[in-house]
């Protein structure tokens, strides 16, 4: 028997600690543990997400903030080349003051943003328009040569001068940004400027005072840029300046747009630091001794412009050293601000910084808020925990525990893709018992899971393999469907209308050759009748009274002339008709289903004939002008009636385009410029033609152009279009001919649809190379 003295210490120890502890303890400081990591890698995630966002906002932003440069600033250089090239081609004589006058007038008008527009010769006379400083009436200048003033004329709703507003010194070649210009001999941009309306009224624009008052003609500034252009004749003399004066006002009201943030701020300024525009609600603009003028961005009422210009200046020295993207943390008032610099160049010379700034307090104040609140939760489920540990250990033992822990186990792995193969779990004896028949128990379950789960990852192998096949099946059913549907609603309309037409044209085609062919005879007869009255003439000058009365009451001399014109012009409107009738039956090709070798130009000219209204000049559109370039052709073997269809659609679908062209476009414009459209064939490799139709429209992007085909898209107004034209064309040319229907479109240049088909379709022919000719210069 042993004694007190002989028991192993640790047997001691061991029966010393309770159970419940030794479950507890561990639990809860791996919960400790976990709870404590999950919150700190909360946090800095929070702060790293803050960062990340922060910096896409303000990438998006300074995106905008260029495009919006990009396409506000490229508006002067391109008036002015507009207004070059108008010198060029004698639309606009600046040796004619009046002329110049009205044509800068109507430009001002149409453009808002434009302070002023004109030019100036090398003598010093200039003429031009802009806005008074309201920015609503509307006013045109004159320098005169010698005398080195300007006039500025209050204009009225036509562009004709009122009433002289005042007149100043000016000598527009003189100005040290002109000059330079000039010298460069190439576009740019002159010093930004601000204007007051500090200059002598005229005793006639004194007079006007009220008047204009009335009008709301302010005396308040403007911030504008200037843009200069310098002409030159071919032996390389200056032949003029042209100016664009632009408002720099829709910067920063575009900037004040532009939600970056709750309290996000965006300004841009040039490399000197002064201010071009600011989404602030402090001005950019300042009082000083010279007059009013812009602020620099380091002197801006705005705090946080003056903090991060400074921080800017600090960091790199000098704005002129940031040439690309740059970003930094200012700290205002204890927060923190990002901050984004990003040059901004166009081609003319300018080049400024624009600054995006986000404050970190937009972002963190939630992500604060739901951390307390996740702390909040951890403490309660720490809490929760450990008073359920504590009550569950009292008579929880180990056994159970290794139990519990396998059945979990089990659980884990069933979840997973391969648990048949990982069920491995086994409950060992333990010499009691009861748990050695629950382990025994437990034993056959996870056998026969593993059994089930196996069963099961081949079943669901199965259903997944022709889950899928029968998946793709359906989609490609669907696309058929859908493809076979829109076909058989065009084809039913198609069908329709071609009954209809062939209908009508038969109809027709009787009554007109029933007249057409008497009136050769009507003709006949009366030659006769007029011969028979001359011969009574001849032979009866005097005739009686009452006969003679009649003849000249019914003016027969004239009735002899006129008669048979009357006849003639009969006979032409009834082979107009003929020619009309003629068209109808070869477009509609009603009884044409199969396959037959007929002429192209035949359907060519045949729904030019039907579309011939559209194209005329009407009271709502101007004329469109057809040109024909067909090369001689044999006979093609195709599906007449179809093909048609397809030279139908892609003719409207040009017509269309030209038309909604026309609508934003002044007359001017269209006359200089009249809507074209160009129709060719050719031969190539003797087996195939090509039919080009090119026109001279608004063109297409690469973008468009890749889905031009497909069925449903459309580029028209709801109402106007289906999409199915074009996507039923192609399937016509491609499925019905072995064909190819492509096509070739540049934005502002025009567009061309190729259409090459096989010579035969019952002999194997390989696709020719695909060549391009040079359809759309020929439109200009």
């Amino acid at each position: 028997m042993l004694s007190k003295s002989n028991v192993d210490p640790m047997l001691k120890v061991k029966h010393q600690i309770p159970l419940r502890l030794i479950l507890v303890v561990p639990f809860l400081l791996q919960m400790f543990g976990v709870v404590g990591l999950v919150g700190y890698w909360s946090f800095k995630n929070g702060q790293k997400a803050v960062n990340d966002l922060a910096s896409q906002l303000m990438d998006k932003a300074g995106q905008q903030v260029d495009g919006h440069l990009d396409t506000y600033l490229a508006l002067p250089q391109q008036l002015n080349q507009i207004n070059a090239d108008a010198i060029a081609s004698n639309r606009l004589n600046l040796l004619d003051p009046k002329a110049s006058e009205q044509y800068f007038w109507s430009q001002a008008r149409a453009f808002t943003n434009i302070s002023y527009i004109g030019a100036a010769m090398p003598d010093g006379r200039e003429s031009g328009a802009g806005r008074w400083i309201d920015g609503q009436q509307l006013l045109v200048f004159e320098n005169l040569a010698g005398d080195g003033l300007a006039y500025d004329y209050l204009a009225d709703s036509q562009g004709n001068r009122i009433n002289l507003i005042q007149s100043y010194p000016a000598d527009p070649l003189n100005d040290p940004w002109n000059a330079a210009v000039i010298k460069s001999g190439r576009p740019g941009w002159g010093k930004i400027y601000t204007f007051e309306n500090t200059v002598q009224i005229s005793a006639a624009g004194e007079a006007l005072k009220s008047e204009a008052a009335g009008l709301n003609i302010g005396l308040n500034h403007y911030v504008a840029v200037p843009a200069r252009f310098p002409i030159y004749s071919d032996n390389g003399d200056l032949l003029g300046l042209l100016f664009v004066d632009m408002l720099l006002s829709d910067i920063s009201n575009f900037l004040s747009s532009l939600q970056v943030s709750p309290n996000g701020q965006i300004f841009v300024m040039e490399r000197s630091g002064l201010l071009v525009g600011s989404s602030s609600k402090q001005p950019i603009l300042g009082e000083t001794d010279n007059g009013i003028t812009r602020l620099n961005a380091l002197e801006s009422p705005d705090p946080l412009i003056r903090a991060i210009a400074q921080e800017v200046k600090n960091k790199y020295s000098s704005f002129e050293a940031i040439t690309s993207n740059r970003e930094l943390v200012v700290t205002l008032n204890n927060e923190r601000k990002f901050v984004q610099v990003t040059p901004w160049r166009d081609g003319f010379g300018l080049d400024w910084l624009v600054v995006v700034s986000v404050p970190e307090s937009d972002f963190m104040a939630q992500i604060d808020e739901n951390t307390r609140t996740t702390i909040l939760l951890c403490i309660a489920a720490l809490a929760v925990a450990t008073a359920l540990g504590i009550q569950t250990s009292r008579w929880i033992t180990q056994p159970i525990l290794r139990l519990k822990h396998l059945s979990e186990t089990i659980a884990q792995t069933a979840r997973s893709a391969n648990a048949a193969a990982q069920i491995e779990q086994k409950f060992e004896q333990t010499g009691i018992n009861e748990l050695d028949a629950v382990g025994h128990s437990f034993n056959d379950m996870a056998k026969q899971l593993q059994d089930s789960f196996k069963e099961l990852e081949q079943t669901n192998a199965e259903l997944e393999d022709r889950v899928e096949a029968r998946t793709a099946e359906l989609s490609q059913t669907l696309v058929e469907l859908r493809r076979t549907q829109s076909q058989l609603i065009q084809t039913e309309k198609m069908s329709s209308l071609g009954q209809l037409v062939a209908g009508v044209a038969h109809e027709i085609n009787n009554p007109v050759n029933f007249i057409h062919g008497n009136l050769v005879h009507t003709e006949d007869y009366a030659r006769t009748l007029l011969s028979l009255v001359e011969l009574y003439q001849q032979h009866y000058p005097r005739p009686a009274t009452d006969i003679q009365a009649a003849i000249e009451s019914s003016e027969l001399d004239f009735l002899k002339e006129d008669f048979p014109n009357i006849l003639q012009s009969m006979k032409v409107g009834a082979e107009r008709i003929r020619e009309i009738v003629k068209s109808l039956r070869n477009f509609s090709r009603l009884d044409e289903a199969e396959f037959k070798t007929v002429d192209v130009h035949e359907g060519l000219d045949s729904t030019l004939m039907i579309l011939h209204n559209r194209l005329k000049k009407t009271i709502d559109h101007p004329e469109i002008i057809v040109t024909k370039d067909y090369s001689e052709l044999p006979l093609v073997e195709c599906y007449p009636g179809q093909l048609n269809q397809v030279f139908m659609n892609v003719l409207s679908n040009a017509i269309d385009a030209l038309e909604e062209q026309n609508k934003s476009r002044s007359p001017e414009e269209r006359e200089a410029n009249p809507g074209k459209l160009h129709l060719s064939t050719t031969l190539s490799h003797d087996s195939w033609v090509a039919i080009r139709i090119a026109d001279n429209g608004p063109g297409m992007p690469e973008e468009v152009c890749n889905k031009l085909f497909d069925p449903f898209f459309t580029t028209k107004p709801i109402g106007k279009g289906t999409g199915l034209g074009l996507s039923i064309s192609y399937q016509i040319v491609t499925d019905k001919h072995r064909g190819k229907l492509y096509c070739h479109s540049t934005p502002g240049q025009g567009t061309e649809f190729v259409i090459e088909i096989p010579l035969s379709q019952s002999a194997k022919t390989t696709h020719p190379p695909t060549a391009r000719i040079g359809a759309l210069s020929e439109l200009g």
